[in-house]
């Protein structure tokens, strides 16, 4: 008897919906050919929706019952949140970090592999040269508490927001990119942080020593922020995986999508070790893009990707990368940016390479 997941879908705002709408292509064909079932859950919760219930007059973000009743879920597919007709950060927080933060998915774990050196926009770099994961803590840091203000509007105004970081939660997001790093052919795992200057960042560096001491296997290295920066443009190569705080992987995981084609590839996974977790592309909302059918979903679709791996369902998954590393290498792809493919016929063209990596698989078999 065929396993049935429950999946929640939060399209949002701008283009989400249709990205969302590529990505459900690929998990439709997916459970077709892997033999799973699946329902969806569809909120509507974004902007408009924020909008339509009343807006700066009290309107929905994410309701505690909804919020509640979604992670009841295996998983949820998020396309992207964020809209200018709301006051910055308002539904962001709202519900994307509600989702993390409320709901405990303190790993943010961000691929970034290069498929063709075409879309890599570093001199001489090759896919071999870019095949690394981020591993960043998603549940604390200044991210999280209230910012303060004195004076606001004053003369000598003064605003924080604290840089605030557990044991518990610093030794669990490092535990995990050590058994990340023990399952990579290399076994490397390097600690980004600011201990020089972010006294703070000092339990980062106490915590994966002692961590370190268990996974003898694992070659170990540390890098400050901005040295990191340096090196994952000048070599690439260094990485494997690395793990660092909630602001600083923000950061580096952005340089990252550049570094492997751009913010249109770029897939991430919100998630609490076998359980409810969060899946989706790291780019904005593009507004101004919202229903012209120009945006490339392929970060979504990786997305899906990850939320297979992450439900167990590994052969569908390697599939799916498999597809749209392909994909990505054929000729028939003009680029990446917006416009050259419109989202439709990026959908349209990961599904045909799915349906060919199935048939030469079938060709193998028999032969």
């Amino acid at each position: 008897m065929s396993k049935t997941y429950k999946i929640a879908v939060v399209a949002g705002d701008g283009i989400g919906p249709e990205v969302v709408r590529e990505g459900l292509r690929v998990l439709k064909f997916a459970a077709e050919h892997w033999g799973f079932d699946y329902s969806l859950t569809e909120y509507p919760y974004g902007t408009d929706h924020w909008l339509a219930t009343g807006g700066e007059n009290g309107g929905e973000i994410f309701p505690d019952e909804a919020f509640a009743a979604a992670q009841q879920h295996d998983a949820l597919l998020l396309g992207a949140i964020g809209d200018p007709r709301a006051p910055v950060g308002l539904i962001e927080r709202g519900v994307i970090g509600k989702l993390r933060w409320e709901g405990g998915l303190y790993i943010n774990l961000r691929p970034i592999r290069l498929y063709d050196s075409r879309w890599c926009p570093l001199k001489d770099k090759s896919p071999q040269d870019v095949d690394m994961v981020i591993v960043r803590e998603n549940t604390e840091d200044a991210y999280v508490f209230p910012p303060e203000f004195v004076d606001k509007g004053g003369p000598n105004e003064i605003a924080s927001q604290p840089m605030r970081y557990t044991r518990a939660g610093t030794e669990r997001v490092i535990r995990y990119a050590f058994e990340l790093a023990m399952t990579r052919p290399r076994k490397q795992l390097l600690l980004i942080d600011k201990a020089n200057a972010v006294r703070a960042h000092d339990i980062y560096t106490r915590v994966f020593a002692e961590v370190a001491k268990e996974y003898p296997e694992v070659k170990t290295d540390h890098a400050y922020i901005d040295a990191a920066c340096m090196w994952m443009v000048k070599n690439p190569e260094w990485f494997d995986v690395a793990v660092t705080t909630n602001l600083f992987g923000d950061i580096i995981t952005d340089l990252g999508a550049m570094v492997q084609g751009g913010m249109g590839v770029a897939a991430s996974g919100n998630i609490n070790p076998g359980k409810f977790s969060l899946f989706e592309p790291i780019h904005g909302s593009m507004p101004k893009a919202t229903g012209k059918n120009t945006a490339n979903p392929v970060a979504t679709i990786n997305a899906v990707g990850m939320m297979l791996d992450h439900l167990g369902e590994k052969q569908a998954a390697a599939a799916v990368e498999a597809a749209v590393a392909a994909l990505l290498q054929s000729p028939k792809v003009k680029g990446l940016k917006a416009g050259l493919h419109s989202t439709t016929e990026w959908g349209d063209m990961v599904l045909e390479q799915l349906q060919l990596g199935l048939a030469t698989s079938a060709a193998a078999l028999s032969s």
